[in-house]
Parts: structure tokens; C-alpha cells; sequence
């Protein structure tokens, strides 16, 4: 009975969200983005690697267009699963618990498709690897800003984002140094080890104090705070009085709360962002290499164009650490959008690889700007902390949906009208990923996420 009074004392006293915002960014902000980074540059890289592999596999007639296309829909209906489970796994047992399930999972996966004797085989551990990449995104991004404070919550997201997406430029690098001499395996034994390596490591990584909280497991969520704020005053940096927290009782709310008021708004804008830049990815980015085979470039030459755009991916993401918390992310994400709807439709028209690689590169840059501001940032502070992985999941999974279409409607687009076929598509994306941002979207930025938290004063 005295436990149990102690335990709903510390429930009512942790206010876990105003202490963790008032921390000053310290070491541990460091090891928490550094050991969750690690793994997401991985589930990047993996993903990434599909270009430079799918390429390959064409080259040496080991596959063809068609079961390309099915590979990355394999990968996609993986990470559409994979999403969703990961949002109701870690709203349920916790982020940590679900970072090491993930990894696992597309750590051994990405080892057995290095093994793999045929196409077939490969499709189907590709689908497993996309278990675990479809969790690993949710819940990596849905978790960063649990910590940060909010006058910096954009910047650190995007520093998640820039670690994350410049694997994208290695992806590319290796598979331009490695396959043609080596082939395609030695990229996915890359990942399975480096895995299991990032598994380990990240035993010891605490859970996210507002997640214990939210679920009245306040003594956990006091020990960790509590350890934090030690580190702080070790450092000699006196730290703010807690403003006082209302006590919020603990929320079980189902998954259909985010289909009505008044998440709904949130969750359909949610969606839209995720369609519209996995569109851009899956329709157009991870093509490259194999649209500048179609026009007659080697596969070593095209490796290498690719190469050079893809240091686009680490570009746009640095420009999100410097423009995220001062822009803001409704109004950048929309400038963004239409800065790369001009700049797509100028490569649909250019006449020369190496017009082609610059306008490439900027692409390039302005998407993984939309994922640093969009993906990384906005979407998890749309949806309060018993229902953050819930909703980034199911915004993951509709963009998982959008990955599965995409590289079939590429297939047909491509095939009737080329390039420029394609582009339109992606354009249009853009356009309408603009619409619901003005109609629907909400400023975020240098709000608390207690805040933004709607459901409270419902």
C-alpha cells in the first residue's frame, strides 16, 4: 500500500516534459543522438544501397525492370509493417525496446540476403530487411525530440537527419567502388554487421523519460531525470526552477483516436508529408543510376553520377540544422517544395549529363531538406507522447504505401514517355503536398511539445 502511494506521489511530481526542456545540451544529448544515429545511418544505408545493387543486378542480367520493381515493393510492404508495428510497439513497451527489436531484425535479414542463390531469394529477404528499416525510422525520429529542449529541437532533428542521410552519399560511394570489383553482396554483409555491432552498443541507452511518464511509471522516469540533471550540475550550469506541470493522469488511448478530432487534422497532414517526399525517394532517387543506363551511360559511369547527386542527401540536411528552428517548419517545408517542383522540371529538360548531375544535385538537396524539416522534425510533434509512435507509424506506413506504387507506376511512366514522364509525377507530388500544408498545417516551431498537445484540453 506505502509503495503504491509513493508511486502515484512521483507520478503527480516527475514532470518529465518541463525538466527534460530546461536541461542545458549536454554529453548525454550527444550519446543519445550519436547511439540512435548509428543505427538510422545504417537503415539509410541499406535502404540506399537499392540503387547502386538494382543496377548491378540488371548489368549482369541476374534481373531485369520488372523484378527491380518487385525488390523495392518487397521493401516497401516490409517497411509498411514494419512502421505500423513499430507504433504500437513503442507507444506500448517503450522506444528502446523497439530500436532493438528493428535492428536486429534487418541486421540478420541484410545477412542472409548477401547469401542469397537467386532474385527470388533476395526479393524475400528484402521484405524482412524492410521490417525492421520501416520500424527504425519511426521510432529513431519519433524519440530525438523527446529530449531536446524546444528552442532547439529543429536543429538537433536535422543533426539526426544529416547523420542519417549521409549514408546516402557512402551507399552510393561503396557500391561506385565496390560492385563493379566485387558485386553487390559484400554491401549487404556491410549492414548485417554493422547491426549487430550497433546492437550491442546500444544496451545501455535509457528510455525516454516523457514515454515512462505517459504510461505512470514515474519512479523509472525520476531516477533518469534525476541522473541527467546531476550530469548538468557536474558541468557547473545552474539549472531554471520546473514550471509547474498540471498532473495528467495516464492515457491509454486507442489507435483510432488519431482518425478523430481533434488528431484527425494532424494525421491526414502527416500522411501527406510522407506520400509526397517517398514519392520524390522511391520514384525518382533510387532510380538514378538505372535511368542513366536506359540513356546509354555505363554502369560504372552512372554509379558515379549518382555518386555526385547523392552528396546532395547530406547538403539538404545541413541546411536543415541551420534554417529548421529559425524558419520554422510549416514555411520552410512549403518554399522548399517549390523550389524543387522548379528545379525537377528544369531536369526533365536538360541536355547534357552534366546539366543532368547539377540539377540532380540540387534535387537532391531540397528533398532531403523536406526530410530533415518534415520527416525528422514536424511529424512527431504533431502527436502527443502516448501517441507519437502510433502516429508517426501510420504517417510512416502511408508512405510505405507510396513506396510500394511508386516504382510500378515508374515502371509504366517511364516506359511510355521517359524521364520527363517521371518527373511530372513527382512534380505534381510536390504540388500537392504544398496544398495541404497552407489548408491544413500548423506552425511548430519553439513550442514545448506539452504544448502542442491538443488532446489535453480535450
Amino acid at each position: 500500500m506505502l509503495d503504491t502511494v509513493k508511486d502515484n506521489l512521483v507520478q503527480r511530481t516527475v514532470s518529465a516534459g518541463p525538466r527534460l526542456d530546461r536541461l542545458p545540451i549536454s554529453p548525454f544529448h550527444h550519446r543519445i543522438l550519436w547511439l540512435i544515429g548509428a543505427g538510422m545511418f545504417l537503415d539509410s544505408f541499406d535502404i540506399y544501397l537499392a540503387g547502386g545493387v538494382l543496377g548491378a543486378l540488371s548489368a549482369s542480367g541476374w534481373s531485369n525492370m520488372q523484378q527491380n520493381a518487385n525488390f523495392l515493393t518487397a521493401t516497401f510492404v516490409g517497411m509498411l509493417i514494419g512502421a505500423v508495428m513499430a507504433g504500437v510497439l513503442g507507444d506500448a513497451h517503450g522506444r528502446k525496446f523497439t530500436y532493438q527489436f528493428n535492428l536486429a531484425v534487418f541486421g540478420l535479414a541484410s545477412l542472409a540476403g548477401a547469401a542469397s542463390p537467386d532474385m527470388l531469394w533476395l526479393i524475400v529477404c528484402r521484405f524482412f530487411m524492410g521490417l525492421g528499416l520501416g520500424a527504425e525510422i519511426v521510432v529513431g525520429y519519433g524519440t530525438i525530440g523527446e529530449f531536446i529542449p524546444p528552442a532547439q529541437r529543429g536543429k538537433w532533428c536535422a543533426y539526426l537527419s544529416l547523420i542519417t542521410n549521409s549514408a546516402l552519399f557512402l551507399s552510393t560511394l561503396l557500391g561506385y567502388l565496390i560492385i563493379p570489383h566485387l558485386g553487390w553482396r559484400p554491401m549487404f554483409t556491410l549492414v548485417g554487421i554493422g547491426a549487430l555491432v550497433i546492437w550491442v552498443l546500444r544496451r545501455n541507452m535509457p528510455e525516454s523519460p516523457r514515454w515512462l511518464e505517459s504510461k505512470g511509471r514515474g519512479a523509472e522516469a525520476e531516477q533518469i531525470l534525476s541522473r541527467l540533471e546531476a550530469e548538468a550540475a557536474v558541468r557547473g550550469v545552474p539549472l531554471p526552477p520546473v514550471e509547474d506541470q498540471a498532473y495528467s493522469p495516464v492515457r491509454n488511448t486507442p489507435m483510432s483516436r488519431l482518425f478523430v478530432p481533434p488528431l484527425l487534422r494532424r494525421t491526414v497532414l502527416g500522411i501527406c508529408v510522407q506520400v509526397a517526399i517517398n514519392m520524390v525517394i522511391y520514384g525518382f532517387i533510387v532510380w538514378t543510376p538505372t535511368f542513366l543506363m536506359k540513356q546509354g551511360i555505363g554502369l560504372s559511369s552512372s554509379l558515379g553520377y549518382s555518386t555526385l547527386m547523392s552528396l546532395g542527401g547530406p547538403a539538404g540536411a545541413l541546411i536543415g540544422v541551420l534554417v529548421a528552428d529559425r524558419i520554422g517548419r510549416k514555411n520552410g517545408m512549403i518554399i522548399v517544395s517549390a523550389l524543387a517542383c522548379v528545379i525537377g522540371y528544369l531536369y526533365s529538360r536538360s541536355g547534357s549529363v552534366e546539366m543532368a548531375t547539377g540539377l540532380g544535385f540540387l534535387l537532391f538537396t531540397m528533398t532531403y531538406l523536406l526530410v530533415a524539416l518534415g520527416v525528422a522534425t514536424y511529424l512527431p510533434e504533431l502527436f502527443p507522447t502516448e501517441s507519437r509512435m502510433r502516429g508517426n507509424g501510420v504517417c510512416g506506413a502511408a508512405g510505405r504505401l507510396a513506396g510500394i506504387f511508386a516504382p510500378q507506376i515508374v515502371v509504366v511512366v517511364f516506359a511510355a514517355g521517359g524521364i520527363g514522364n517521371v518527373l511530372s509525377v513527382i512534380v505534381g507530388a510536390l504540388v500537392l503536398l504544398v496544398v495541404a500544408l497552407v489548408t491544413l498545417g500548423i506552425e511548430t516551431n519553439q513550442r514545448t511539445l506539452e504544448e502542442l498537445d491538443t488532446t489535453r484540453s480535450v
